[in-house]
């Protein structure tokens, strides 16, 4: 018991602090024993040799599966695919193939070559996915934090996608947990990578949202105190304004850290964040 409670507080800790390593390493324990296929590592920028990996459902299909491609928050500087084997194996777990690709961070790059990274791992699935048993015909987004500010601009801002020679429309369906989608860089690390001020418009997804971009489903819980909820509220708004397709879940006394770490089985009875994803996207 007393490992236990050792394991949660280093969950509710996992993202900010010396605790990261013991948090990230519990939440993905189950994931050794688990009978989902991980392919690792796979190449889908040379240039850059970015990687992925790759979560399969357990069952064999004689249909080509629905895929989900997440993106791990971090702040725009840190994070990487192996850390969140929790989420791929419990999307997988849900029947979805899932992605988690690697992306280039601040200081080493600025704004949007993050961006950029994010949109090449989408067109890589959209032409490879077929040979690992998904189809192209249904790929959904996800992130986590700033990895939901990537999803979500990749999705409502086209010209990503368009310049990696892709059709329209090739994200199906949109999920974001927590993500900064309208904000201004207040500090002097953002502020450098975001800049200069004639950039902002650009890394703002309200700004892109026209009312035919994909629907979105937008997550945050109530507690949250590192990314505000006028996030969620503008581009809700700016949607529906548009026309366009939005639901929003606010889940009580979950914070920053645990709307991801929900998706773990340390955290899975504190809200149905994995339950209530899967659910919107089998339904778009």
């Amino acid at each position: 018991m007393k490992y236990l409670k050792t394991l949660l507080a280093c969950m509710a800790l996992l993202l900010t602090s010396a605790c990261a390593q013991i948090g990230l390493q519990a939440a993905n324990l189950p994931t050794h024993f688990s009978s989902s296929k991980l392919t690792r590592n796979i190449v889908f920028d040379p240039a850059t040799k970015l990687a992925l990996d790759i979560y399969i459902p357990p069952e064999t299909s004689p249909k080509a599966r629905p895929v989900i491609v997440f993106f791990y928050g971090g702040r725009w500087e840190s994070g990487e695919k192996e850390s969140y084997r929790f989420v791929g194996d419990a999307l997988a777990q849900k029947g979805f193939i899932t992605v988690i690709p690697d992306y280039r961070k601040y200081p080493n790059i600025r704004f949007p070559a993050f961006v950029e990274d994010a949109a090449k791992a989408v067109a890589w699935v959209h032409d490879n996915i077929e040979n690992y048993g998904g189809t192209p015909a249904r790929i959904y987004v996800t992130g986590h934090s700033s990895g939901a500010h990537l999803g979500a601009l990749i999705t409502a801002d086209e010209h990503y996608l368009k310049a990696l020679n892709q059709p329209p429309h090739v994200i199906k369906a949109f999920a974001g947990l927590a993500g900064p989608y309208a904000f201004t860089p207040n500090a002097p690390d953002l502020e450098d990578m975001f800049g200069p001020p004639a950039n902002y418009p650009t890394m703002m997804v309200t700004n892109f949202i026209d009312g035919h971009e994909a629907p979105m489903l937008l997550l945050y819980g109530d507690r949250d105190e590192d990314v505000g909820r006028f996030n969620l509220d503008r581009l809700k708004k700016r949607i529906e304004e548009k026309g366009g397709r939005v639901e929003t879940k606010i889940y009580p006394g979950i914070d920053h850290k645990w709307i991801v770490a929900a998706m773990s089985w340390l955290g899975r009875n504190k809200a149905p964040v994995i339950d209530d994803m899967a659910e919107y996207f089998k339904t778009h």
